[in-house]
C-alpha cells in the first residue's frame, strides 16, 4: 500500500503515473516488449524482446540507502511467501520462474528493467489475500542490476543505477526490516519446550515480525478480548487482531476459546495466527481468516 512505500520512491511513482499515458498493468508490460502480455499478466517477471528481463519490484520493499541509492532485497526462498507461511504450488512456480529470469540476467552480466508496483492490500497479506490487486504499476526509467546473489543466505541484492555501489550494513538492516526476506534465525534451544514456552515464543516471534514492518504490535492477551496481539499502523489504525497459537514437536495441537471464536465471528480484522516450529530457527507463521479457521492444522474442538 502507498503508506508503506518510502516517500522518495512514492514521489517518483506518482510523477511517472501522473505525467505518463494512462495504461493498464497489462498494457505497460506489453509496451515494454512482453509477448502475450495478457496471458502472462499473473507473472512477476518476464523475458521481453531482445532477451531483456523485466521484473516487478514491489515498491513497499524498495529501500533508500547511502547517497540516495535505491536497492531491493530479493528472497531466494521460493517456498515461503511474504508475511510468512508456505506458498501454494502455483505461487512456488511463479517464484521459480522469476528467479530463473533474474539469474539469467546475472549470468549474462546484463541489467534488467523494473516495473515499480504498489498494492491495494497491506504488503504482509499480499500473497495470502486472494482478492489482492495491483494499485499502481509504472515502468522505471533507470536500469537495475543484480549486485549480489547469495544462495547460502537465500538473498540477492538488486541495485538501481550504476554498478559502483553496495548498501552498507545499516542499509541492509533497514531493508531487512521491510520483511521481503526471512529474518536471521536464532539458535534453537536444546530439549523440548513446554506449551507455555511455545506460546511465549510465538508471541515474541509475531511481535518482532510486525515490528520489522514498522507496525505497532501490542500484547493484549491478558485482557481476554478474543485475540492476543493488536497490530496497528503509525496513525493508530488497527490492521489486525491476532489470536496467536504456537506449535512445536510435542505440542502440535491447540484450541480456540469461546471468546476467540466469538471474536472471529465478528470478522475483520480478526485473524488466527499459527506459528509453527517455535522456539527455533525454522519458525514461520500463517494467518487464517475467520472463514478459514477450521482448515488450520492442529485445531482441536472448542474448549468448554
Amino acid at each position: 500500500m502507498d503508506k508503506e512505500v518510502d516517500p522518495a520512491v512514492l514521489a517518483v511513482i506518482n510523477e511517472k503515473r501522473l505525467t505518463g499515458e494512462k495504461r493498464t498493468p497489462v498494457e505497460i508490460i506489453a509496451r515494454m516488449g512482453v509477448f502475450d502480455a495478457r496471458q502472462q499478466a499473473a507473472e512477476n517477471a518476464w523475458l521481453a524482446t531482445g532477451d531483456n528481463v523485466i521484473a516487478t519490484l514491489w515498491a513497499e520493499f524498495v529501500t533508500i540507502g547511502a547517497g540516495g541509492r535505491w536497492f531491493y532485497l530479493e528472497s531466494l526462498d521460493v517456498q515461503r511467501r511474504v508475511g510468512g507461511g508456505d506458498r501454494s504450488a502455483q505461487q512456488v512456480q511463479r517464484a521459480k520462474n522469476r528467479l530463473d529470469l533474474l539469474k539469467r540476467s546475472l549470468d549474462a552480466g546484463q541489467g534488467l528493467r523494473a516495473v515499480l508496483q504498489t498494492n491495494r492490500v497491506a504488503i504482509l497479506e499480499l500473497e495470502s489475500d486472494r482478492s489482492a490487486k495491483v494499485s499502481t504499476r509504472v515502468p522505471d526509467d533507470q536500469e537495475w542490476h543484480i549486485a549480489t546473489w547469495d544462495p547460502d543466505q537465500k538473498m540477492a541484492v538488486l541495485v538501481r543505477g550504476a554498478r559502483d555501489w553496495l548498501p552498507t550494513e545499516e542499509d541492509m538492516q533497514a531493508a531487512r526490516a521491510r520483511g521481503s526476506v526471512p529474518a536471521v534465525s536464532q539458535e534453537a534451544p536444546s530439549g523440548p519446550a513446554s506449551r507455555e514456552e511455545v506460546q511465549a515464543a510465538a508471541m515474541d516471534y509475531l511481535t518482532r515480525h510486525f515490528a520489522g514492518y514498522g507496525y505497532k504490535a501490542e500484547n493484549v492477551s491478558g485482557q481476554k478480548l478474543g485475540y492476543d496481539i493488536e497490530v496497528s499502523d503509525k496513525k493508530g489504525n488497527t490492521l489486525l487482531k491476532l489470536a496467536v497459537k504456537g506449535t512445536a514437536p510435542g505440542a502440535a495441537s491447540f484450541q480456540l476459546t469461546g471468546e476467540e471464536r466469538a471474536c472471529a465471528k465478528r470478522g475483520d480484522p480478526w485473524r488466527l495466527a499459527v506459528v509453527t516450529d517455535v522456539p527455533g530457527p525454522t519458525a514461520q507463521h500463517k494467518l487464517y481468516k475467520p472463514a478459514e479457521v477450521d482448515q488450520a492444522p492442529g485445531l482441536e474442538p472448542l474448549l468448554e
